[in-house]
């Protein structure tokens, strides 16, 4: 314990040297110190005392029960947490320790407000009230993925979170102040220029990354934050910095709650409190000094030296001291023992000691200075949201997989259509057609992949109050405009003239307005399956079939189509973009050379099916589909937040 003190005092003694040699901004340290002063109090936070009582969580499993052929479902209760009891104060850091589902990160979900489905008793008080929205903004949950945008750099991550979760009442430059020192104080300086990276993408380091998601949650100076397995998949050192950082967090009187898997025996003596879970019952919560005192109090202490970490997780996984405590009877027995232990040596204590916690804070400030609903106007939220899509999704969509795929496409249906004639109607129809299949699906599954990609950053930051779905949703349609008709237009240009089509600037706009028209219409449709369905398989074959449905619907490949089925036309986003692009190009009264003499447009068999006239109804229909489409799709968002919110 000696080591862990002098360890601690090291640490405070590092802290005040960094104080001392200032930031890496380029700000003048004194004009540096004065805004992060000015900053943090206007956001001075409000001690929270976290208490939890005879907490339990059920969930109903169905199961498949009969023989092969007479098959029922049984439904079977299962208890995640068994009574659970503990506190954490302000200056205190609680690490939640226990082995693969003992219902670790479900009690942390469930402390942090953000537990969906199931059955929870029990109480959970802040500061002797339940959980709150205006409560929700001195809040930090760090989830164990390290959910950001991968294109964006470490500054451009924190500013737009910091431009989205701080309070309307400081100004830009203050907020971006913010970020910085966010970015000092964790030690982010040195990449602070880079992007995040992921997915294949090179980007900062693992540590790095998580350092980063904290300092999200920072950025609202919380009172209480939770973590999620932050030291998960690095190296001693970095998580040594990182449980640093958090201690330091709480040393400045913040209540900070973490799962932690097997932590080395420095971090291990960093914790003010442990809670050690086996199964969903609690087999000790305390002080983390006196934690191995108190396991050999009852008759069980280590033969070697060992990490107390470890031992905690061999006595949490029923593995005693002894060889022949490895077989599953034994296991068993070991976990009621400390089971009960914990029942006669510290339940009734610790609920003395709840009871004793003074809570001084529950009427000094309980209610947050700032009450509304959303920290920035809706108009704020769209602006900046927009900003950042459009700065993450630039790389997505002029990918340059995208634009060469685009650009030969283009190319050879320039080169296959090569200044067709002008009686060779078939094949002018054909390339018409065949831009309302090509860009029926490209768009379409472009956007079906937009929401389930995006579902766990939009949970994620809709789940800390960030911003409103309606502005988020919008912000998604605007910034998409811009890039989603680059590349169609660029198509339209290259084959229009290659193709030998009708060579008058009036033709041409009209057919690229009208293909770009339906590029948005099939983006909704994407949408709206993405929204719906939220898995990209079984998104992308309901795209398939339905737009493969609606190709062969369309009027070019069928001209006789069965009453029975005929109805699939109207709900055809390619019939109708066929049918404005052949009125783009030709009138009823048009002529066309034929067996030596001049024949009608309008009576061309492949025209005359689908027809010249009712151009206005074609629009019209597509118009529906763009807004219809578009509704669905927030309409199954919305689904997706209150079904969250209800359970």
């Amino acid at each position: 314990m000696n080591g862990n003190q002098q360890e601690m005092v090291d640490l405070e003694a590092q802290n005040q040297k960094a104080d001392v040699d200032g930031d890496d901004l380029g700000l003048g340290r004194g004009v540096a110190a004065a805004a992060t002063s000015c900053i943090f109090s206007k956001s001075s936070t409000t001690p929270i005392t976290l208490k939890f009582r005879n907490v339990v969580y059920k969930i109903k499993i169905h199961r498949a029960a009969g023989g092969f052929l007479r098959k029922s479902m049984k439904t079977e209760e299962r208890v995640i947490l068994n009574g659970l009891t503990g506190a954490v104060q302000p200056g205190e850091m609680l690490a939640m320790l226990g082995p693969s589902g003992s219902g670790k990160t479900t009690l942390l979900t469930t402390l942090g407000g953000r537990l969906a489905g199931g059955h929870l008793g029990g109480t959970i008080t802040y500061n002797g009230k339940p959980f709150s929205n205006s409560l929700k903004r001195s809040t930090g949950f760090v989830t164990q993925d390290d959910i950001m945008y991968p294109h964006l750099t470490v500054t451009e991550t924190l500013v737009f979170t910091a431009l989205l979760r701080l309070h309307k009442s400081y100004t830009k430059e203050e907020k971006v102040m913010h970020a910085e020192e966010v970015i000092a104080q964790l030690g982010l300086t040195k990449c602070k220029n880079s992007i995040i990276g992921g997915g294949g993408l090179r980007g900062v380091s693992g540590g790095e990354r998580k350092r980063v998601s904290i300092g999200q949650e920072m950025l609202i100076n919380p009172s209480l934050l939770f973590l999620d397995e932050p030291t998960s998949g690095l190296d001693s050192t970095t998580a040594q910095t990182i449980v640093s950082k958090l201690w330091e967090l709480a040393k400045g009187g913040r209540t900070v709650v973490m799962t932690i898997h097997q932590p080395s025996s420095r971090l291990f003596y960093m914790f003010h409190k442990v809670l050690l879970l086996s199964e969903g019952n609690s087999l000790y919560f305390g002080d983390g000094a006196r934690v191995m005192e108190y396991f050999a109090g009852i008759g069980f202490t280590p033969s070697v030296a060992m990490n107390p970490a470890d031992f905690l997780l061999d006595l949490a996984n029923g593995i005693g001291t002894a060889p022949e405590d490895e077989d599953k009877e034994s296991k068993s027995a070991i976990k009621q023992t400390l089971a009960l232990a914990y029942k006669n040596h510290l339940e009734d204590e610790l609920k003395r000691e709840l009871c004793a916690i003074d809570d001084r804070f529950i009427n000094q400030g309980q209610e947050h200075k700032h009450s509304d609903r959303w920290p920035t106007t809706w108009w704020q939220q769209f602006t900046i949201l927009l900003r950042r899509g459009i700065k993450e999704r630039k790389y997505q969509s002029f990918s340059g997989i995208k634009v060469v795929q685009v650009t030969i496409v283009a190319f050879i249906s320039g080169l296959l259509w090569w200044q067709s004639e002008a009686s060779n109607l078939q094949d002018k129809i054909g390339l018409l057609f065949f831009y309302s299949a090509f860009w029926g699906f490209f768009p379409l599954f472009n956007a079906i992949f937009t929401f389930p990609r995006e579902r766990m950053m939009l949970e994620k930051e809709r789940s800390s109050g960030m911003y409103r779905l309606s502005s988020y949703f919008l912000s998604r349609i605007v910034g998409d405009l811009p890039m989603e008709l680059i590349l169609p237009s660029a198509f339209v240009i290259i084959t229009y003239w290659m193709a030998g089509m009708k060579p008058t600037l009036a033709n041409f706009l009209c057919t690229l307005f009208v293909l770009l028209y339906s590029v948005l219409v099939a983006q909704g449709l994407g949408l709206a399956i993405g929204a719906t369905v939220m898995d990209q398989q079984s998104a992308t074959i309901l795209g398939s079939v339905l737009m493969l449905a609606f190709l062969l619907a369309g009027g070019y490949y069928v001209q006789n189509v069965p009453p029975f089925i005929g109805w699939i036309k109207y709900l055809s986003v390619s019939h109708y973009t066929y049918k404005l692009l052949m009125g783009s190009q030709y009138k009823p009264d048009d002529t066309y050379p034929c067996g030596g003499s001049s024949c009608l447009v309008g009576d061309y068999p492949g025209i005359k099916k689908v027809g010249l006239d009712g151009q206005a109804v074609s629009a019209i229909a597509l118009g529906i589909m763009f807004v219809g489409y578009r509704l669905l799709a927030y309409v199954a968002l919305m689904r997706i937040g209150m079904t969250k919110k209800r359970k």
